[in-house]
C-alpha cells in the first residue's frame, strides 16, 4: 500500500471553506485533477484528518470519467487508494471502476434490529446473551461459519444474497424489504470469481470477522431520541428500548476478489487503457471494458455474500434471544430496522447540473443516504427518507439517521462510522486489552473479544468523536440524526 506522499500540509492549506462543514481543494492544487476535491468536516474534524486524506482525495479527482467532485466524508482517514470515507461518481460510458474506491471488505455494512424489550427486561441477562452470541456467531481472523455449504450452494448464495437465506429458513420474508438492494444486487456472476475466492467465502457465511467488526446490544435513552415521530416509524418507540446492531462484511471472499482484480488491472492500465495515475492503489479499468464488467460482476457476488452473511447472523441473534429469554423471536419483536452497505459501486440515477444522469457511484467507507421519495427506499418509510446507521466505537455509542434532500450535493452519501484517528499499532502500544475490558465492565458494558490485542486496537480513544462526526453530517446537510444508542454488551472480533 502506498503511503501519504505530502506531509507538509501543502494540500491542506489549499482547502477553502465553501459552506458550513464543507471544504474544497481546487483542480489547480495538483496537476492532473479533473474536478475539485471536497471534504465534509467541521474545522475541528478537518484538523484531525491526516495528510494522507488530502493526498488521496486529490488523487481520486484525477480518475477518468469522474463527475462533480471527489469527496471525503467527516469520518475520513487515510486508506487504500481512496481515503476511507471516499466518494466518486463516474460516467459509466467514459469512466473507470476502481477496486480501491470500493475496498477490500466489499459491502462491509451495518444492520440494526429493534426489540420490544426495555433494559430492565434484560439487565441481568446481558452476560448470558453476550456469551451465547459469542458462541453462535464465530468471530476473529479466519473464523469459519456454522453453516456448511457446498460449491453449488455458495454460488447460488452469491447470486441471490439474503434472498437465498430466507428461502432456506435463515430469516423472515420481511427482512428483505428492510435491506438495501432487497438483499441482492443484480448482475452477480460467480464465473467471474476465482476458485480461491469461492473457497474462502464458502466457509465464512455467518461470521463476524475481526478489526472494527462487532455485534452489540444497545439501549435507547429517552433524551437521545432526536426525532420522535421518525423514530417511532422505524420501531424505536419506548424509553430505554433494547436494540441490536452489528457491523461486518464479505470477509475473505471480498478481500480475495479485490486482490485478484487489482493485480489483473495493474499491468493493463497503461499498456491497454492508456491510464496514468500517481498511485498504484488506484488500479482501475474502464467500466465499459470487458475487464471492468468482469470485476463489477464479481464485486456484486461479494455484495450478495455480505448481505447473506448479515442475514445468517441475524438468524443466530434471534435464536440466541429466544433461547436465553425463553420467548419466541417474533414475540420479542426482533424486527429489522434496516441494513446499509458500505464499500460498493452502484449504478444510480442522479441530478447533475439540472440533468438526470446514470452514474457509477463508488462509496468507500461511506453510506448511501437517499432522501424521501427516492426509488429503492422501502415503501414503509419512503416518505421519511432512507435509514442510515453510523456505528461508533464500543465505548461510546452509535446513531440512527435518515437521508435528506440536501444530500444531493454528495450523491446522497454520508459518513459510515467514527473514523480512526490512531493506527492499530499505535492503539496496541497505548492501551491494554485486559484493562480496557475491566474498565468497560465497570461502566456497564459487558464484552467478549477473540483477543485482548484486538480489543486494544478498538479502544474508543483511537477513534474520532462519534457525536462530532454526526453533527458534521447534519451541518453539511448530508443526513439528519434520529436517535443515539448506548452499548451495554458487545462481541468483538
Amino acid at each position: 500500500m502506498a503511503g501519504p506522499k505530502i506531509r507538509d500540509g501543502a494540500l491542506r492549506r489549499r482547502a477553502t471553506q465553501v459552506a458550513e462543514a464543507t471544504w474544497e481543494i481546487p483542480p489547480s492544487a495538483k496537476a492532473g485533477m479533473r474536478v475539485p476535491a471536497r471534504i465534509y468536516a467541521t474545522p475541528e474534524l478537518l484538523a484531525q484528518m491526516d495528510d494522507g486524506v488530502f493526498e488521496q482525495v486529490t488523487n481520486v479527482a484525477m480518475l477518468p470519467g469522474i463527475v462533480g467532485h471527489a469527496c471525503c466524508m467527516p469520518d475520513g482517514h487515510w486508506g487504500y487508494g481512496f481515503p476511507i470515507g471516499g466518494l466518486a461518481a463516474m460516467d459509466p460510458d467514459h469512466g473507470v471502476i476502481s477496486p480501491g474506491g470500493i475496498g477490500f471488505d466489499i459491502n462491509c455494512g451495518m444492520r440494526l434490529v429493534r426489540t420490544n424489550l426495555v433494559f430492565d427486561d434484560v439487565r441481568e441477562r446481558i452476560p448470558a446473551l453476550v456469551d451465547a452470541l459469542y458462541t453462535r456467531v464465530p468471530a476473529g481472523v479466519g473464523a469459519r461459519g456454522l453453516l456448511r455449504l457446498n460449491d453449488d450452494d455458495f454460488r447460488a448464495l452469491a447470486v441471490h444474497g439474503a434472498r437465498w437465506c430466507v428461502e432456506h429458513g435463515y430469516g423472515w420474508p420481511e427482512d428483505l424489504e428492510r435491506t438495501e438492494e432487497r438483499g441482492a444486487m443484480s448482475g452477480a456472476d460467480p464465473d467471474r470469481v476465482s476458485p480461491r475466492a469461492l473457497e474462502r467465502g464458502r466457509q465464512q457465511v455467518g461470521t463476524l470477522g475481526s478489526g472494527n467488526h462487532y455485534l452489540e446490544i444497545q439501549i435507547v435513552k429517552p433524551e437521545q431520541v432526536y426525532d420522535r415521530a421518525v423514530a417511532a416509524r422505524l420501531g424505536i418507540d419506548r424509553p430505554h428500548q433494547v436494540v441490536i446492531m452489528f457491523h461486518c462484511g464479505s470477509r475473505g471472499f471480498g478481500h480475495q476478489i479485490a486482490s485478484d482484480y487489482i493485480q489483473a488491472f495493474l499491468p493493463l492500465m497503461a499498456s491497454k487503457f492508456g491510464i496514468e495515475l500517481p498511485d498504484r492503489d488506484l488500479a482501475c479499468a474502464p467500466f465499459s471494458s470487458q475487464e471492468g464488467q468482469a470485476y463489477f460482476a464479481a464485486m456484486a457476488c461479494a455484495i450478495n455474500m455480505s448481505f447473506a452473511n448479515r442475514q445468517v447472523i441475524l438468524h443466530r441473534i434471534r435464536e440466541v434471544f429466544a433461547d436465553v429469554l425463553q420467548r419466541d423471536a417474533r414475540d420479542l419483536g426482533l424486527e429489522m430496522v434496516y441494513d446499509v452497505a458500505h464499500n460498493t459501486a452502484k449504478l444510480e440515477q442522479h441530478e447533475v447540473n439540472g440533468r438526470r444522469r446514470r452514474l457509477l457511484v463508488h462509496r468507500k467507507g461511506a453510506t448511501r443516504a437517499f432522501a424521501a421519495g427516492m426509488p429503492d427506499i422501502p415503501a414503509a418509510f419512503r416518505d421519511i427518507g432512507q435509514p442510515v446507521i453510523i456505528g461508533g466505537s464500543m465505548e461510546t455509542g452509535s446513531y440512527l439517521l435518515r437521508g435528506t434532500p440536501s444530500g444531493q450535493q454528495s450523491f446522497f452519501t454520508t459518513a459510515h462510522g467514527s473514523g480512526r484517528t490512531m493506527s492499530r499499532t499505535q492503539a496496541k502500544k497505548q492501551f491494554r486489552g485486559q484493562e480496557l475490558a475491566r474498565d468497560l465492565k465497570q461502566r456497564g458494558i459487558y464484552i467478549r473479544a477473540v483477543s485482548y490485542a484486538g480489543l486494544a486496537e478498538e479502544a474508543g480513544a483511537a477513534y474520532k468523536d462519534i457525536d462530532a462526526v454526526v453533527a458534521a453530517t447534519e451541518r453539511a446537510g448530508l443526513s439528519l440524526p434520529v436517535a443515539r444508542f448506548t452499548p451495554v454488551g458487545n462481541v468483538k472480533g
